[in-house]
């Protein structure tokens, strides 16, 4: 990355290929046709300064591309466009759900996209202009950038369904205290990313319908498509949601019927064995008048008693299907 904040420009051939700029290439004119690509950060003050007051556009459209966590939209100025999106955040140490923020504008002859963190979607577009199979122009280079997008965001869905099936059948043999943090945590994940992804299916769905020239029915019909998937994947994160929620409600209802069958239980032995300590309380009070105080087979004939009156109790118990 340049010291201004500028972290690549390219010039799009117009055949998926482009050539790599300088800054002080920029500035001179560049070969007609060929549209302009300039990638910015602007936690650079530098980058800052060169939107405000060497790019051309608009005070809105500076302001809109260096707010602070915007939300995904479109917006059509004039024959340019305004386009902010969330990207799946695959940095080091990142979680995934914690998407990143592109700021792009697009018009005939110039592309500008500015972002804060990394994003792998602008290194593949990068990488592929240097293969020769990149955007040809601004329209194209919209196409690509949302389908780069949507593919991280769909492979990022799909692991969050398949850890979703997991837990499903985790859950009649793994302890609850094991499987309590893992559905918490994928709800939390479903509910993040659906936060940025649903007005971002918004956001490209608007685009088709945007009266722009240079964005042509090929283009209208891709991200028409794009849209579609966006939908497909806001419809997963609520599945993935609603079974969490659901494999929750079967874990409650699993470790409440062990604690009720546990219940059961001390219940049963201690109907059998209150009447027990109830003799038995009886006979070790510390008072005169005891029977057997005196009978060497006093204790057998009470021990003998107790298991016999037990033995009664389980099997009265057992007639009347509560043990």
């Amino acid at each position: 990355m340049n010291d201004n904040g500028m972290v690549c420009i390219w010039t799009l051939d117009g055949t998926g290929g482009g050539r790599e700029l300088t800054p002080q290439q920029l500035a001179d004119k560049q070969p007609p046709g060929e549209p302009v690509w300039i990638h910015l950060d602007y936690g650079q003050p530098l980058a800052q300064a060169w939107l405000e007051h060497e790019s051309g556009l608009t005070e809105i459209t500076v302001a809109a591309l260096l707010a602070d966590e915007p939300r995904p939209r479109s917006l059509a100025m004039g024959d340019g466009l305004l386009v902010i999106l969330r990207g799946v955040n695959t940095n080091a140490g990142s979680d995934p759900e914690d998407m990143v923020s592109l700021r792009i504008w697009l018009e005939a002859g110039r592309i500008i996209t500015v972002r804060r963190r990394r994003l792998a979607a602008i290194q593949d577009i990068r990488d592929r202009l240097a293969q020769g199979d990149g955007p040809a122009d601004s329209g194209d280079f919209l196409d690509h950038l949302v389908g780069r997008l949507l593919d991280r965001v769909g492979e990022t869905v799909g692991d969050l369904d398949d850890l979703a099936d997991e837990l499903e059948d985790e859950v009649i043999s793994v302890e609850g205290r094991e499987l309590r943090p893992k559905l918490g945590a994928l709800r939390r994940k479903a509910i993040a990313l659906r936060r940025y992804i649903a007005p971002q299916r918004d956001a490209v769905a608007r685009l088709q319908s945007e009266k722009v020239t240079w964005l042509l029915d090929g283009h209208r019909a891709r991200l028409r498509e794009a849209a579609d998937r966006i939908t497909r994947y806001v419809e997963d994160l609520d599945a993935a949601r609603d079974r969490a929620a659901v494999t929750q409600e079967e874990l409650d209802n699993r470790l409440a019927e062990q604690m009720n069958r546990t219940m059961y239980v001390v219940s049963i032995v201690t109907a059998i064995f209150l009447p027990l300590g109830l003799l038995t309380g009886l006979l070790g009070i510390n008072v005169g008048g005891i029977p057997g105080t005196d009978s060497p087979y006093a204790f057998g004939l009470v021990t003998a008693s107790l298991a016999v009156i037990a033995v009664a109790l389980a099997v009265l118990f057992r007639r009347r299907r509560i043990l």
